[in-house]
């Protein structure tokens, strides 16, 4: 199934006082990839700066610098600064645009203001003019559960009718659920039609929450962060979801994971899952954060293939839990991700703020890949 994995380093270098963040990619089909990555200020926590973006012309060989864009400036609400952050571009087919959805976040200062509120953010790419539109927020019901409520880092699934399901979180009695809503695009706007099953527990008691859809032979799998570990939930329907299960090995144990994304590769022979956990020899490394692994998934069990397990990105010091993936081509999918340089001292394990970019190269055509 898999002919061959390839990651190599497209940038590297660190200052001291900022470190490039939450690097994820979309793809046109005729080989220009979109790069979207923000500083963040070493000093602060999870203290962004606007989004920058870079580019290739040739699917991935070569790549353009970061650079700053007018469409991603920050905003003020009342006394707070307003950024758009966690944000993943993604190609829409129907209406051949690239529409990158994030959400919010507020600041006081170098803090952010807490408590404020917090929406789903998304732009798109004007490929005439190379660059971002202006940011813009998506409306919500107006409903107290929506105050905060974002779809940061999230996979998305957009529909044969150009309709797109949505992960998103939000906090309902001061617990954290996620879900899947339903939305129209119609190459400009974004807009909320419905949302389907309102999924909260977990053994922390803290909530469930930054989710990551897929769509594999006639099902829809939602992955979900957690306090103590990962979650797994399937849809028939895309909107109403079974119970999360802890994500496990095949087995019987748990997969170590936890307080960390996960995200889907899926090509049409065989479902894989992208994780970070304990157990590697990374105790170093800010909740075991790094390296990538990759490994297959027994859907029918709704497990994954302990055999099958690799790792796609190394370790370096530095942690790699906030990554991105995209199908470029029927033949290969990318994995994209920046180390993370905190706490302070992670360099001396040899991280520099390195961009890495990991090919999954496929035997076999993606039938899932659309254009």
């Amino acid at each position: 199934m898999i002919k061959g994995i390839e990651t190599a380093i497209i940038r590297s270098g660190f200052d001291k006082k900022h470190c490039y963040v939450h690097m994820r990619a979309g793809a046109f089909p005729d080989g220009l990839i979109i790069i979207t990555t923000q500083k963040l200020l070493l000093s602060g926590i999870d203290r962004f700066e606007p989004l920058e973006t870079m580019t290739s012309f040739d699917y991935g060989a070569t790549w353009t610098q970061p650079t700053a864009e007018k469409g991603f400036s920050s905003r003020i609400d009342k006394d707070m600064e307003v950024l758009c952050c966690d944000f993943t571009p993604s190609f829409h087919a129907r209406t051949k645009k690239m529409l990158g959805i994030g959400q919010t976040v507020r600041y006081k200062g170098e803090s952010v203001a807490r408590p404020s509120p917090r929406e789903t953010a998304y732009a798109v790419y004007d490929r005439q003019n190379q660059c971002w539109g202006r940011w813009q927020t998506l409306e919500m019901p107006n409903q107290m559960k929506f105050y905060n409520c974002g779809a940061g880092c999230a996979q998305r699934v957009d529909l044969p009718s150009g309709d797109i399901l949505l992960p998103f979180y939000f906090k309902k009695n001061n617990v954290f659920c996620s879900g899947v809503m339903r939305c129209i695009f119609d190459g400009d706007r974004l807009m909320y039609q419905t949302h389907g099953s309102e999924l909260c527990e977990d053994e922390s008691g803290r909530g469930i929450y930054e989710p990551s859809l897929t769509y594999y032979k006639e099902k829809y799998y939602l992955t979900l962060r957690a306090d103590n570990c990962g979650y797994v939930s399937v849809s028939g329907d895309g909107l109403s979801y079974s119970k999360p299960i802890v994500w496990r090995w095949n087995d019987g144990t748990v997969l170590p994971n936890y307080n960390t994304q996960q995200h889907w590769v899926c090509h049409s022979d065989g479902l894989f899952l992208v994780y970070t956990r304990r157990g590697a020899n990374n105790e170093h490394v800010f909740r075991h954060r790094a390296p990538l692994f990759m490994a297959q998934v027994d859907t029918k069990r709704l497990c994954l293939i302990k055999e099958t397990e690799r790792i796609i990105v190394p370790e370096r010091g530095a942690r790699l839990g906030n990554f991105g993936v995209t199908h470029i081509s029927p033949y290969e999918t990318i994995v994209t991700v920046s180390e993370w340089m905190q706490p302070v001292g992670c360099e001396k394990y040899n991280s520099d703020n390195a961009f890495f970019v990991t090919k999954i190269k496929w035997e076999k055509k993606n039938q899932y890949y659309c254009v």
